[in-house]
């Protein structure tokens, strides 16, 4: 179990943004070491990429294909075992694929794929393979995030009946993609993106966090998809109303036009017993509320906390976890658990946990439950 895992990385070059945060990620609890990268479509650009990063140039690679069978090609000591895949939405199921068949593990950058077609086949071929698949719905690493998950399984607050999830965010309020703003210009642009813009990009963050935080899947919906700046292409703005698998009733809400907003996304869960709440901008909080008596506040890093939380909690409290703690979470389950696999150790606890092909076929097909929801203007049933 003591040894790093070889990884390789698609996309993430000089320009993107979440390639570094990967980067950052998977080499904070020392179980990963990146050996390898095809970082850009741009040769150039990828060689450049390999070099601030000091990487061996026999191994950056010019594409994403040459990487895989430059690897594989590598004695099984040396190469990569992971590839993590950090490219837009239209690059995401190709280089999969060909990773798993090639046999790496893949991490995945979310929405899942381009389309829900796709999703099924990757799903699929996950299934049937040797191979693990973490797709980066980070908001689920949050340590508060897992406690609030833990609560309701263990029935705290009861039956769930109301659920409330947002994400806004203000950095689209202007027709940003016209500047050729790099992370703008290919979010909008339904060639690279799919189906979903805002939809696609944090609404399926917003429903994820809703059915892993509650534990319901939701069954049906129905959804207002808006277009509001001028000459865009995708959506900037939605909301649908849910219900759960239980009969619960949701709201959601994702919007990148609400201008001044940055990534405060935030859930709240109300029960027949009582209620609780996260927000990223106090991610290391989590605020229950009871019928008759006061509010509480549970903090990150506490001796009351469950296993699931204090596993994905690496300071004592009052020292705050962020972002690229959460992330870094995920990328850790990801290697225990692969690590685990490969000594034939018994399984690991439930609390170890990252996100997979299933919620990422859910993923896909919420963004597409959602365009033909806002289609017909009406409730229509979440079909997978």
């Amino acid at each position: 179990m003591n040894r790093k895992l070889r990884i390789a990385m698609i996309g993430g070059g000089q320009g993107a943004f979440i390639g570094a945060i990967h980067r950052i990620a998977f080499s904070m609890d020392g179980h990963y070491q990146l050996v390898a990268g095809a970082f850009s479509a741009d040769p150039v650009v990828s060689k450049k990429t390999g070099e601030e990063l000091l990487l061996d140039p026999s191994r950056v690679y010019p594409t994403y294909q040459a990487l895989i069978q430059g690897e594989s090609k590598l004695p099984v000591q040396l190469r990569a075992e992971v590839i993590s895949i950090v490219t837009p939405n239209h690059v995401h199921f190709d280089p999969a694929m060909m990773a798993l068949e090639a046999g790496f593990h893949v991490v995945l950058e979310k929405p899942m794929t381009f389309s829900l077609e796709e999703a099924r086949l990757l799903h699929e071929k996950v299934k049937s393979s040797h191979q693990s698949l973490m797709l980066c719905h980070t908001y689920t690493g949050y340590p508060m995030v897992k406690q609030a998950r833990q609560l309701i399984e263990a029935g705290a607050i009861g039956e769930i009946r109301k659920v409330f999830v947002e994400y806004p965010q203000g950095w689209l309020h202007t027709y940003l993609e016209g500047s050729k703003q790099k992370q703008a210009d290919w979010r909008t642009d339904p060639t690279r993106s799919g189906l979903g813009g805002a939809i696609g990009d944090i609404g399926t963050h917003a429903f994820n966090l809703a059915e892993y935080v509650t534990g319901l899947q939701v069954s049906r919906l129905c959804a207002s998809v808006n277009t509001v700046v001028t000459g865009r292409k995708l959506d900037d703005d939605g909301a649908a109303l849910l219900q759960f698998s239980n009969g619960a009733s949701g709201v959601l809400m994702a919007t990148q036009i609400a201008a001044g907003a940055e990534n405060n996304i935030s859930i709240r869960v109300y029960g027949d017993k009582g209620g609780l709440s996260w927000k990223q901008e106090d991610n290391n909080s989590l605020r229950l509320e009871w019928p008759g008596r006061p509010a509480e506040c549970w903090r990150a890093g506490a001796s009351y906390l469950s296993s699931n939380a204090t596993h994905n909690t690496r300071t004592p409290a009052g020292h705050p976890e962020g972002y690229l703690e959460a992330f870094a979470n995920l990328y850790r389950n990801f290697a225990l658990t692969i690590l685990a696999k490969e000594n034939g150790a018994t399984p690991a606890p439930a609390w170890i946990d990252f996100p997979g092909t299933v919620e990422g076929l859910r993923g896909m097909a919420f963004v597409e439950t959602m365009i033909r929801s806002n289609k017909t203007q009406g409730w229509i049933d979440f079909i997978q």
